[in-house]
């Protein structure tokens, strides 16, 4: 395997369900600002719903950190209508659920399963130039905490920055960082 960190999003063109509307997206709708990719399984299934409506209700929280939040998964664009349509869950869902029916995008992250053409539970953040900064992807019966994917965010917000200073484990916005250099060899 070889890593995709920092490299280029891949160009992509996607329907997608976004706030009650048929929506076409590519990847000249990510530039600019900070974009998370969550991928997930499937609609109508059981720790996906969790999960996005953990992403729902941190949602502002990310916007206000300039960033916009991509739910994909292979289902169709109407079935992402139906399941927010008929989920309280699902209902609370503003961002764009991305509709990946050919796996293309799936399968160029890295997360699609080729057993059964669901996607892995993956999370990539991505800078505003467009480069993956952070790959997460979990196995699917494993789900994600959005509060942390929000710390992690702000850590990457702080190192493109703050060039010459990293985010030590745990670290929070505010918190005490490092300024890596000979003097801390050993020290830590």
């Amino acid at each position: 395997m070889r890593t995709i960190i920092n490299t280029k999003l891949p160009d992509f063109e996607v329907p997608a369900f976004v706030d009650g509307a048929f929506k076409t997206i590519n990847r000249a709708d990510t530039e600019g600002h900070w974009s998370i990719f969550f991928f997930y399984p499937a609609d109508f299934t059981f720790v996906c719903p969790t999960e996005l409506e953990d992403m729902a209700d941190n949602y502002d929280k990310f916007k206000e950190l300039g960033a916009e939040v991509y739910a994909v998964s292979t289902d169709t664009q109407f079935s992402h209508k139906a399941w927010h349509d008929t989920s309280a869950s699902i209902g609370k869902i503003k961002f764009p659920m991305l509709a990946d029916k050919t796996g293309y995008l799936s399968e160029a992250l890295g997360v699609l399963n080729p057993t059964d053409f669901l996607a892995y539970r993956g999370t990539f953040v991505v800078n505003p130039a467009g480069e993956i900064k952070i790959a997460e992807i979990n196995d699917n019966g494993i789900g994600r905490n959005s509060e942390e994917l929000l710390r992690k965010l702000e850590a990457a917000q702080f190192v493109a920055e703050h060039g010459d200073q990293v985010c030590p484990a745990r670290w929070k916005k505010g918190g005490k960082t490092l300024k890596p250099g000979i003097d801390l060899v050993g020290k830590i």
